[in-house]
Formats: C-alpha cells, structure tokens, sequence
C-alpha cells in the first residue's frame, strides 16, 4: 500500500507580500520578510534534496539486494531452509513494523475512529483476496530461481508494470496514455532484448518456464497492487498502518496453511528455523524493509525516485552477479536494461494530466 504524499497549501509568494512579526514582536519589512522565507525555503530545500536522496539510496540497495540474497541464501542449489517459514517471517515482521508506527501514531495524535485496531467484519472481509495474492507471487519468486539468475529477475520483474496498467485501465476504468502504451511495448522489447542469448543454440536465456512464472508474477502482483489500491480507496481516511496490520496478519495466517501442507513434517522434526543461516535472515529484513521503503518513497520523495531507483538496482545487481556467481555482463543485457530503465521512465512521465 502506498502513502498518500500531502501537499503545501502556503502560497510563499503572498506572505512576502504580508508585513511578518518577529519572535519579540516587532514588524519586520516585506524585504526582510522575503529574505527570511528564501532562507527558510532554501533550507528546506536542501533538507527535501538529502531527504529523497536518503530514500533513493536505501530503495536501490533494498532492491538490488533482494535477488542477490535469495540466489546467495542457496546451498548445493537449494533451499536448505523452508521457503514457506521464510516467507511467514516476512509477514510476521512487516505487520510488526505497522504495529510500530501505529502505537508513534497513538502517542502522537491519540486513538481515533480511523487509526483504532478494532474494525468491522466487512471492513476486514477484503483484505483475504490480496493476502493469498501476494502469498503466492511470494512463492514464486523463491522458485522462479531455478530457472533465472538474479539479473535476469531483475529485469523480468519489471513486467508487473504492464499487468497493473492493463489491470487499472479494465477493472479502475483509469485511461492510460499513448506514452504508457508505447512504453509497454518498449518493456518487453527490453525485457526480451536482455535475455538474448547469442552464444547457444537457444535465442533466449531464460527457458519458458522462467518467462511462465515471471509472466504469472507480474499478474499477482499487478491485481493484488489494483486491488489494495481498491480498499484503500473504499476509506480513504483510514490509516495506513491499520491497513498493513490486517493484510500482513491474513498473510501470517495464508503462510500457516502453506507451512502445514508443505514442510509440515520438516517443521515439526527440526525445527522453524531449521537451515537458516545470516544471509537468509538478511533477505529476511530486506523483503520486509522494502515494501515499507516504497511506502516511505511515495510519501517523502515521487515516483521518479522509485524510477532512477529501480534503473540503478538492475546494473547493480548485475555487477554484483558478476563478482559473486560468475554472471556474465554482455552487451545484450546492457542494452536491453537500458530500454526497460528508459520505458519505465516514459510510463512514470506519460501519465495523463487529471483536467481541472
């Protein structure tokens, strides 16, 4: 879910017009008044300017990090851990940090209608379809690895941009550009281009299966995004973090399931936590780290960041593949990065304009 950003309503341009008491009262003149708001405004600019490029930072390294430590957490080419547990994990600490900033958000501005833990069952009765939904898109992307490196899914993952869009525009009814159309196709163009495979008999690197579940990643994803974007939407004055709190405790719940029907016997015999070792507890953090990152990234930079964000993270990840599992960095996949850094950036730019 995503943070609402909120927008300054002060004109600075009228109040330097506007006489301005100093602190010990007396009335300083529009010229000094001017003065002292360019300085204010500059100050806050730069602190706005080290603000998004903390975020910037933080979300390219979460991101680019996130195929390496799953690839890394390997063993022999397998998951000595159980990747439901792992996953449930996940959830467990994401609805722990909600938890967290709701009780800031108590001791800041007290228990309200909208920020209170205790709802209705129609409220709480829409958050089961997403939690499933990203449930299994969770999965998957721990399996996904059999058959793509880390580069690869770096690049591939960027298809969930065309399934939210397709989705937006069928079930939100929201119109999409010609911009944005065009930078769909440019994605796949992309996404093809990077996995072009000129030393092998076969056109492409990753196998069909890799495209099947990256294809059916990007759907989960794109209908979990539009429908989340739904519920918030139903109450918009609902606090986030109470939101968070009940999809991540039906994802806790889903993941229990998942946990009984497939590693039930391993679970019981040895143990929760049985094969993790640090990288696995690090990918652990950095999956539950990253879904808050976005959330900040909406609410203290804009989506450019998230776009210069995931653009970094793709070379990133590919030059760390090279020094740590030996990926080979060709002119193909440079390329075809590129063109998937510059369609994601048309989609982002290409919005349509809301008419007044």
């Amino acid at each position: 879910m995503e943070y609402r950003r909120v927008k300054d309503q002060e004109s600075y341009d009228v109040i330097s017009q506007k006489d301005i008491e100093s602190p010990d009262g007396r009335t300083l003149s529009s010229t000094t008044a001017t003065s002292t708001l360019g300085a204010a405004g500059g100050l806050k600019g730069k602190q706005s300017w080290k603000q998004k490029s903390v975020v910037t930072i933080a979300l390219t390294l979460l991101t680019s990090s996130q195929a390496i430590l799953i690839v890394w957490s390997k063993r022999a080419g397998k998951y000595e851990y159980s990747v439901t547990t792992a996953n449930f994990s996940v959830e467990a600490l994401k609805c722990l940090l909600s938890l967290l900033a709701l009780y800031r958000t108590w001791n800041s501005q007290g228990v309200t209608e909208d920020n209170r833990l205790s709802t209705s069952f129609d409220e709480v009765s829409v958050y089961p379809i997403p939690a499933i939904l990203y449930m299994v898109k969770n999965l998957l992307q721990y399996y996904i690895f059999a058959y793509v490196d880390a580069p690869a899914y770096q690049i591939l993952k960027n298809l969930n941009i065309i399934s939210t869009g397709v989705l937006y525009r069928i079930i939100l009814n929201k119109k999409l550009s010609e911009i944005q159309w065009a930078a769909f196709i440019l994605l796949c163009a992309g996404c093809t281009t990077a996995q072009l495979n000129p030393s092998s008999d076969h056109v492409l690197q990753t196998p069909i299966q890799g495209w099947m579940m990256a294809i059916v990643m990007a759907l989960l994803s794109g209908f979990a995004g539009v429908y989340t974007e739904a519920i918030i939407k139903k109450r918009p004055s609902r606090n986030i973090n109470v939101q968070n709190f009940w999809l991540y405790i039906f994802g806790m719940l889903f993941n229990l399931v998942a946990i009984c029907v497939q590693d039930f016997d391993a679970v019981m015999n040895k143990g929760f936590f049985h094969g993790y070792s640090f990288i696995t507890f690090l990918m652990i953090l950095n999956h539950a780290l990253s879904g808050i990152a976005v959330s900040v990234v909406m609410k203290y930079a804009d989506n450019i960041v998230k776009v210069y964000s995931t653009s970094v993270a793709m070379l990133l990840t590919a030059i760390i593949s090279v020094f740590l599992f030996g990926f080979h960095l060709s002119l193909a996949f440079f390329l075809g990065s590129t063109v998937v850094s510059v369609s994601v950036y048309l989609h982002s730019v290409g919005k349509p304009q809301q008419q007044k």
